[in-house]
């Protein structure tokens, strides 16, 4: 009764005290990045739309309805909502220990991609159709290399044992990282590859490792591209991407078409564009895979200048929410993880929007949040969910 009174005295009853918690410094609510998370759902919400105009005519695709993608890609946004709220209430920390699990489940996954029941879409093997349902594995793999390489950099140095992480316990996360990739290569998917190599060298350069593996990758990674070009590792059709892009007029109606028509479209866009549904390129479906790879055109061709650099500037902010997470954690375990989902999507978005403008290759890669697909809008959001563990679970006083 003691308990009770003196509880009552200080004058909350047990529905205040409840508010009292919500809206307390050290609360859930408080603790969270807010401009993060409202920068991620503005360009979700921003992408249906995109989606929606690309494919509304296209009855080809659609099944006869109109809002078919756009119901899709809301219902990906809320699966994605829901995955991140799943990683907070989970934590960066214990998905730490879950590590080898999720790693054993990820290469697996991409594993099944060669078997028969993988799937060839867009001249690429990286999707598993499993009944109903597709995904692409490749996706999540981004996040195994980076919680796996940050496990193991991080414990030693979080232990307090070491400063930095040593020669050995980088090549057991280079190790880590290197066996996923080369599977995905088979595939082969050189999208998911260019993203993989840039985690690496992120989470390398974030953990405090010698630079001399910095540069030892980069020159590997030459070498790698040279002797994959020589020994025809790529299809033809990635080659020719890559031709295409040294040389735009070397093939305009052929593998220089895509870049071509998404440059048309965006420059006929002007500064505030044609209006949501009326752009010409858009409509005339002169864009292949406007929901996806170049749903960018859209946004250049229909909400103009204005609209494109929106969506330019809600990905900075991400950009930018990320780094001060990843600087403010006092773990570096934390810092690596969000470097690496910094690295993931700074590159991703500016090979994404380079390759609409004809300033990158063509390499079949999502923009992040924007573009339609179930698996990349899944894998961004935990991702999202990520950096609010990291941000959450961190002492006040950081």
């Amino acid at each position: 009764m003691s308990g009770v009174n003196s509880f009552s005295v200080s004058g909350y009853g047990p529905r205040r005290a409840g508010w009292t918690r919500v809206f307390a410094r050290d609360s859930l609510a408080r603790r969270l990045d807010w401009p993060i998370l409202l920068a991620a759902t503005a360009l979700s919400l921003i992408g249906s739309l995109l989606v929606y105009s690309a494919t509304r005519n296209r009855t080809e695709i659609n099944q006869g309805d109109p809002y078919y993608f756009l119901i899709r890609h809301l219902m990906n946004t809320g699966i994605g909502f829901a995955l991140m709220i799943g990683t907070i209430w989970l934590g960066h920390k214990t998905l730490r220990t879950a590590v080898p699990i999720l790693y054993g489940v990820s290469v697996f996954m991409i594993l099944l991609v060669l078997t028969p029941l993988g799937e060839t879409i867009n001249g690429q093997r990286n999707w598993l159709v499993l009944g109903g349902l597709s995904l692409q594995p490749a996706e999540f793999i981004k996040i195994t290399i980076i919680l796996g390489m940050a496990m193991l950099l991080a414990t030693r140095v979080d232990a307090g044992d070491k400063p930095y992480p040593d020669h050995r316990t980088v090549v057991q996360a280079l190790g880590l990282a290197a066996v996923p990739m080369v599977i995905v290569l088979l595939m082969p998917d050189l999208g998911t590859i260019m993203v993989a190599v840039v985690i690496v060298l992120g989470v390398l350069l974030s953990s405090g490792a010698s630079n001399r593996w910095v540069f030892g990758l980069i020159g590997t990674g030459a070498l790698g591209a040279v002797a994959a070009w020589r020994l025809q590792v790529l299809d033809e059709y990635q080659i020719n991407r890559f031709a295409a892009f040294a040389n735009p007029e070397l093939d305009p109606a052929g593998v220089g078409y895509n870049t071509n028509q998404a440059r048309i479209a965006i420059g006929s866009g002007g500064l505030f564009g044609t209006g949501l549904g009326h752009g010409s390129q858009t409509t005339g479906q002169f864009v292949p895979e406007q929901q996806t790879d170049f749903v960018f055109t859209v946004a250049g061709e229909e909400l103009g200048f204005v609209g494109a650099g929106l969506i330019l500037l809600l990905l900075g902010v991400i950009m930018w929410r990320a780094c001060r997470i990843a600087r403010e954690t006092t773990e570096l375990y934390g810092t690596i993880v969000a470097a690496g989902i910094i690295a993931w999507f700074a590159f991703q978005s500016f090979e994404n929007v380079g390759m609409t403008l004809g300033i990158m290759p063509v390499a079949g890669l999502p923009l992040p949040f924007v573009s339609y697909g179930g698996s990349s809008m899944f894998a961004v959001w935990v991702a999202i969910g990520l950096l609010q563990s990291i941000r959450v679970q961190r002492p006040m006083s950081a």
